[in-house]
């Protein structure tokens, strides 16, 4: 889905030039008021119990579950366990057209794939759509699917396999001319178990007819432990988050618009004055939230390496370090992503990316971009561990959490107040794939271990507006 919302910053209440012109003491006043912050207050109310033991939601809410792992698909394969990050598209006739990823492993019985308990219909794949079958039984059952839904009738109108061949598929993203980008969240090397190299971004086109996409490992864009994607829509530069405790942010910039397959720059972030930054704020408290950071990018040379050091090659640089990186979302011009295990306690921070006016041209030192710790709580009452999110059409960031215990979407405005919006009462697994239908009338939701899709429907206006 292509985010068009109003201004999240304009929103904010204070603008980064106001933050800029600030003394150090605000950021102890914004930390403040999260510390305190009523996590029901902004948000719809409190949760009603779901009698069916599923998802608690607010009053006036209401959700479907439109697809279960195992369950036969429109082109006679199976639905693949784990379902993970999604996007939503705008598709014929005014249907909505979703990509969900499968965060599926060798090991797993195969029944978690899309072949069936032996893997029989993997013979019906000709061999240039599998990008990888692995070795010795070690088959490699990531994937990808596409749902074509009805948001008139709430109805699922089919779906099918969309990319075949590839490992553990977790957050990726949309990008702006109608594709998905499945990112591996691992580094494998070609051997024993795997034939081919993984650790890649792969391009998967959005159709309402059965397709399956021919698997093309965007190189260029860096071969580490990938998480996230978002992609800038004027100049086609791409930001990605690296699921490491030691991870960076990086950016593409590709030589063409809208041809990620055609190579490009790949580059770290890195603090202007301060080489090798600690985000983390493990230590000691480096940053708080409210801080503005000035950046400046570096470029990256060995993006294809045979070990997993890339993001070792950016930190000789003078690259930032984040703790996990995860799930991001683009939004007029801000880059939003969290960091699963930052924060004093660990339980996570989410930080935002103002690109600069002159992003990924040689005029960017005119005006650099500024990073902002947008919230650490250091509070797991509060937050737990950022996991994927999205923008909301209220413009509230919506977070999936993935820590310890019971799990929940949290609601974030863009004066820092969090709110509960979802509660997973069926199991401890996390939520995963949120993304909202173009019409903006239907919320996607995964619940990961347990396999369910659901489309969630409700009052979708401004909180505050609602209650």
């Amino acid at each position: 889905m292509k985010i068009n919302r109003r201004s999240f910053l304009k929103k904010s209440g204070i603008t980064f030039l106001c933050l800029i012109c600030m003394k150090n003491t605000f950021a102890d006043e914004i930390k403040i008021s999260l510390l305190s912050n009523d996590t029901n207050e902004a948000g719809y109310g409190p949760l009603i119990k779901d009698p069916k033991k599923i998802i608690d939601l607010p009053r006036g809410f209401s959700y479907k579950i439109i697809s279960r792992a195992g369950g036969k698909m429109t082109d006679g394969f199976y639905v693949p366990a784990y379902p993970d990050g999604m996007g939503s598209f705008l598709g014929p006739d005014g249907l909505t057209i979703i990509l969900r990823n499968h965060e599926v492993w060798p090991g797993l019985p195969a029944s978690f794939g899309a072949f069936g308990k032996t893997n029989r219909l993997l013979r019906r794949l000709r061999d240039d759509l599998i990008y990888d079958e692995g070795k010795g039984g070690n088959y490699c059952l990531g994937a990808t699917t596409t749902l074509v839904f009805d948001t008139k009738s709430q109805k699922l109108k089919s779906q099918f396999l969309s990319l075949a061949g590839t490992l553990g598929n977790c957050s990726g993203g949309v990008t702006p001319w109608n594709s998905w980008l499945a990112a591996e969240e691992t580094f494998e090397e070609a051997g024993e178990i795997y034939k081919k190299d993984h650790g890649y971004i792969f391009e998967v086109p959005v159709s309402a007819e059965p397709r399956i996409a021919k698997p093309l490992p965007l190189k260029a864009m860096g071969h580490f432990v990938h998480e996230g994607v978002a992609v800038e829509p004027d100049r086609s530069i791409a930001y990605q988050t690296e699921d490491q405790k030691d991870g960076l942010f990086y950016r593409f910039i590709s030589n063409k618009a809208k041809r990620l397959s055609e190579g490009g720059r790949l580059q770290c972030l890195a603090v202007v004055d301060m080489p090798q930054f600690n985000t983390r704020n493990w230590d000691k408290q480096r940053i708080s939230p409210g801080e503005i950071l000035t950046v400046h990018w570096v470029d990256l040379d060995d993006v294809d390496p045979d070990q997993d050091n890339l993001r070792y090659q950016g930190y000789k640089k003078g690259a930032a370090i984040f703790a996990r990186g995860e799930g991001l979302c683009i939004s007029d011009g801000v880059v939003y992503f969290g960091c699963t295990i930052g924060g004093q306690t660990g339980t996570g921070q989410i930080w935002r990316y103002v690109l600069s006016p002159f992003e990924g041209t040689d005029r960017e030192n005119e005006s650099p971009g500024k990073l902002e710790l947008f919230i650490e709580l250091n509070d797991k009452k509060t937050l737990k561990n950022p996991d994927q999110l999205t923008m909301a059409p209220w413009d509230d960031l919506l977070v999936c959490e993935d820590g310890e215990g019971e799990q929940y979407m949290l609601g974030i405005t863009p004066k820092r107040k969090v709110y509960r919006f979802a509660r997973n009462a069926l199991d401890i697994s996390e939520f995963s794939g949120t993304s909202f239908s173009p019409d903006g009338s239907t919320m996607f939701l995964n619940n990961l271990k347990s396999g369910l899709t659901f489309a969630i429907t409700g009052p979708w206006k401004h909180p505050s507006k609602v209650r």
